[in-house]
């Protein structure tokens, strides 16, 4: 399967739907408060959401607990509001993905408390139960004691998750399932048919969570992408433009799974650092440290490659629900060099809401809906300077906002010609105009050390650009291919170019985008 023709010029943006605008002034957003920010999206030039999970549930995770996958809670609105953002989205050439959370629901959902009954039914298999309430697999979680039925039931993330069943790669004891006995495929079979209900009433896609965790003890992995190619190949004869994302960081195995993009999210330890802006140094930091992304690329040249041979993605984040916010290590000057480099490589870009203004990371916040230490990169968007930041008109929040009167907002971004906002408004124009910068578009690094400054080309159709960006504190010297004119499509700090000898001279904190 190859990946959706939209996806080659997709610039996405992540909408945590708790934290975005509030329409309603009850202290929490909604898709309302989505609708009325769409004109804003798609003036920035983003043309893709990515909406994070909007069913209803009891949020004791954010939302990860799934009450009932095709109900809208009803603090967002209703299933008719989300369906009308659809429309909307479309009209102004957005589309729309929803997170979809295969791997387990809330402990309140219908399927789960018919699982829970001592008589067998139809959900007795929808989830992992062991035959005795004090047995156990020794390499997983559960818990036990909650139910008539005699057996303990195997949990996810947190202890009020428990996992659906999509079978074991692996079988140890009689009351594990194989992918393909009855349990696990009622489970499939109920997946393919949540996904096609929401594309039926006009999403066009999904995230999909911890995507490569589905089949239990798998450790090659090879029964979740088994899983995955059912699921997806059935859904894409029916939807064959939809478009399918993965928390998987693995694409050799993702893509292989049938998904069109895989969120390349490293470091074994922490999944969301980057050598590039996520550690104590950051490639992109204005510092006098040797900048190497020599670790970055060994791994990026390996993935591109696979998802070529794909025909399928990698996707870079700025940041997510789940991350400490990018500005945490970069400031607003460091952030142009790394949203030029992250809107100018071979990815499908995803943006997480407020990083477009540099938002800060809250320290010391109580945790709100299982949110934890993730609980500072989840506070209200900061829309202006009323009330609540324009968030909400309402006395109490759902989560704090940043306390700091000095705090930046959209309003403010808007009026500043030097701004992080119209800065990435400018990225995206560029991006939108010059079809060497499609997602699809051919890529060549020049210069393999990948030490500073980073230098590359890329090139679709009869166009061809050169990128450079120096983030180091020493200047550089640069050679372009003679068949470029030497126009510049965009630069920072003091850059010359001798068109006769091809060659560009960057100053310290320089880039260039070059014709």
């Amino acid at each position: 399967m190859s990946h959706p023709e939209w996806l080659n010029t997709a610039c996405f943006y992540e909408i945590y739907p708790q934290s975005f605008l509030d329409s309603n002034h009850d202290g929490i957003g909604d898709i309302k408060g989505i609708i009325k920010k769409l004109d804003y999206i798609k003036d920035l030039g983003f043309n893709a959401l990515w909406i994070n999970p909007i069913y209803l549930s009891p949020f004791y995770d954010a939302g990860y607990d799934v009450t009932d996958f095709k109900k809208v809670a009803p603090r967002y609105g209703s299933n008719a509001d989300l369906y009308h953002l659809f429309s909307l989205a479309h009209e102004k050439g957005i589309k729309v993905l929803l997170d979809l959370v295969p791997g387990h629901t809330a402990m309140d959902s219908k399927w789960f408390k018919e699982s829970c009954k001592a008589k067998k039914n139809k959900y007795s298999s929808r989830y992992i139960w062991t035959d005795k309430v004090w047995n156990s697999p020794k390499d997983l979680p559960v818990l036990r004691g909650i139910s008539e039925r005699d057996g303990a039931v195997v949990t996810n993330f947190f202890s009020i998750q428990p996992a659906l069943n999509y079978g074991f790669y692996e079988v140890k004891e009689a009351y594990e399932d194989k992918i393909t006995d009855e349990g696990p495929q009622a489970t499939i079979k109920e997946m393919i048919d949540i996904i096609k209900f929401w594309l039926s009433k006009g999403c066009d896609g999904f995230r999909c969570d911890m995507a490569g965790w589905l089949v239990k003890r798998d450790p090659t992995q090879d029964g979740t992408v088994k899983v995955w190619k059912q699921i997806l190949s059935e859904v894409k004869k029916e939807y064959p433009d939809s478009a399918f994302v993965s928390e998987w960081n693995n694409p050799e195995k993702s893509l292989q799974a049938g998904f069109d993009m895989d969120f390349l999210l490293q470091d074994e330890f922490n999944p969301y650092n980057s050598q590039l802006a996520r550690i104590e140094k950051p490639f992109f930091q204005f510092n006098k440290e040797k900048k190497d992304a020599s670790l970055f690329f060994h791994h990026f040249l390996e993935v591109y490659d696979y998802a070529k041979k794909y025909d399928k993605f990698v996707s870079i984040i700025s940041g997510n629900h789940d991350t400490k916010r990018i500005s945490a290590w970069l400031n607003q000057e460091e952030l142009k060099f790394y949203y030029t480099f992250m809107y100018t490589i071979p990815n499908v870009p995803f943006l997480y809401y407020g990083d477009e203004i540099g938002m800060k990371f809250i320290h010391n916040l109580t945790s709100v809906e299982g949110g934890y230490q993730r609980t500072g990169s989840r506070s209200p968007m900061q829309w202006d300077k009323s009330k609540n930041a324009g968030f909400s008109k309402a006395d109490k929040l759902y989560i704090p906002l940043d306390k700091n009167y000095k705090r930046i907002c959209v309003e403010e971004e808007r009026n500043d010609p030097d701004s992080l906002l119209l800065f990435i408004k400018t990225l995206l124009e560029i991006k939108r105009n010059h079809v060497a910068l499609d997602n699809d578009a051919a890529f060549d690094l020049i210069d393999n050390k990948t030490h500073s400054p980073l230098i590359y080309l890329r090139k679709k159709d009869e166009e061809e650009l050169l990128i450079a960006i120096n983030p180091a504190s020493e200047e550089s010297l640069v050679s372009y291919p003679n068949e470029m004119n030497g126009n510049v499509i965009l630069s920072i700090g003091n850059i010359n170019i001798d068109e006769e000898k091809k060659t560009i001279h960057l100053s310290p904190y320089s880039l260039i985008i070059l014709a």
